[in-house]
């Protein structure tokens, strides 16, 4: 997949911008606080639906603007010339793909595909678990967009039958059996939904663990193999002997709440039943699972290096590249800032795996520091607002 041009009004320190982007590498140069990031953060909330900075939309739109559009205009793998253009800000937004509005702005996700790395993505292995669910979901959203319905499903249920658990704490007789009822039904639909994503989640662990393993040995230039496994609060071997290392295919597509994982989920469930009326919240689910991370036999959270843990974070990211591109368009990477963190043996290294890659977008504030062929686009803000201008870089640093 290629990106072939970006265009922004009122998004962050832009008042009004449009980028031509070629194959390759594009190095987007200027000093900290110029508005770089801006341009990989559009790029991400086009594509993903999210920022990785942000939790919200109105922090994306310009200050005293009312609301911010990202236009897109991209090529598929297959040489499809495709659009896509948002409207950020408060409140329900327009949205369109190839210039048609779509119902929902879930509607639109894989249309472009994209893989950011970022310093605050070094929370995947440091982090708390939810950093590592939510690196997953992620992948999933984008290697299967209808995943994303899945999770949004889920998430609506799980608050829906934990408001019903506070509820129930307080009644008694027939309103709390009235309670208990529909506490029943609230539960069938956790379990159908938290089985999907569960099912999926092990398959994309599966899917990443050969890929994340090589890239680390390679960037890092270690022998410790790279684990990653699943550990679910709802089964207590959740990778078990159901097809060693293969890709679940049938359970990533979505299963029935019904099998392994549906069966200890209600069981676990109904052991926690009393627990979970007393505590009035739902103590197990997708929602409390982890992604554990190894380097040899240790944690790689509380045993890793800071060299470690950004190669491992890097890794994981490069890994998302590759099984995404198993399953649809390549997409586009980007790089925020990252070669500046690196030693000049793993800027070496990463350089060799960015060549691999269909387009790169890369941040600096020093040039030198990226040793990369390629465009470069100069980004420079002045009286608030910034502004690019491309030129093309003579070699490589």
């Amino acid at each position: 997949m290629w990106l072939r041009r970006l265009e922004l009004t009122d998004v962050r320190s832009y008042e009004h911008v449009a980028v031509e982007f070629g194959r390759g590498v594009s190095v987007l140069v200027g000093p900290n606080a110029q508005g770089k990031t801006n341009l990989l953060e559009a790029v991400l909330r086009a594509a993903t639906g999210a920022s990785h900075r942000v939790a919200g939309d109105q922090p994306l739109v310009r200050a005293g603007a009312q609301l911010g559009v990202i236009r897109c205009e991209l090529t598929t793998d297959e040489g499809r010339r495709r659009t896509l253009e948002l409207e950020v800000g408060g409140g329900r937004r327009r949205t369109r793909v190839d210039g048609q509005d779509v119902r929902r702005a879930a509607d639109a996700l894989g249309v472009l595909r994209v893989v950011l790395f970022a310093p605050e993505d070094v929370g995947i292995v440091r982090g708390d678990p939810g950093e590592r669910r939510r690196f997953l979901d992620d992948v999933l959203s984008q290697r299967r967009p209808a995943f994303a319905a899945a999770r949004s499903e889920y998430d609506r249920v799980l608050r829906q039958r934990n408001q019903l658990l506070k509820q129930a704490r307080g009644l008694k007789g027939p309103a709390r059996q009235a309670a208990t009822s529909t506490l029943t039904e609230w539960t069938d639909q956790l379990v159908e939904y938290g089985t999907q994503i569960t099912a999926a989640r092990i398959a994309a662990v599966r899917a990443l663990s050969g890929p994340v393993d090589r890239f680390y040995r390679e960037l890092a230039d270690r022998p410790e193999p790279v684990g990653l496994s699943y550990r679910s609060s709802t089964r207590p071997d959740p990778d078990g002997d159901d097809g060693g290392g293969a890709p679940v295919t049938d359970e990533e597509r979505g299963v029935p709440a019904t099998g392994p994982i549906a069966e200890d989920f209600r069981a676990r469930l109904a052991d926690l039943a009393e627990d979970e009326q007393a505590r009035g919240v739902t103590l197990v689910g997708p929602h409390r699972d982890d992604l554990e991370l190894a380097i040899g036999a240790l944690s790689a959270r509380s045993h890793a290096s800071h060299g470690e843990v950004w190669s491992l974070a890097l890794s994981l990211k490069l890994a998302t590249e590759e099984i995404l591109g198993e399953v649809g368009d390549r997409p586009v990477v980007l790089l925020d800032d990252v070669f500046a963190e690196l030693d000049t043996t793993r800027r070496g290294r990463l350089a060799e795996a960015c060549a691999g890659f269909d387009q790169v977008l890369v941040t600096a504030a020093v040039e030198e520091d990226v040793p990369l062929s390629g465009v470069r686009v100069d980004v420079r803000i002045d009286d608030g607002v910034s502004s690019v201008r491309a030129r093309q870089d003579p070699g490589a640093a």
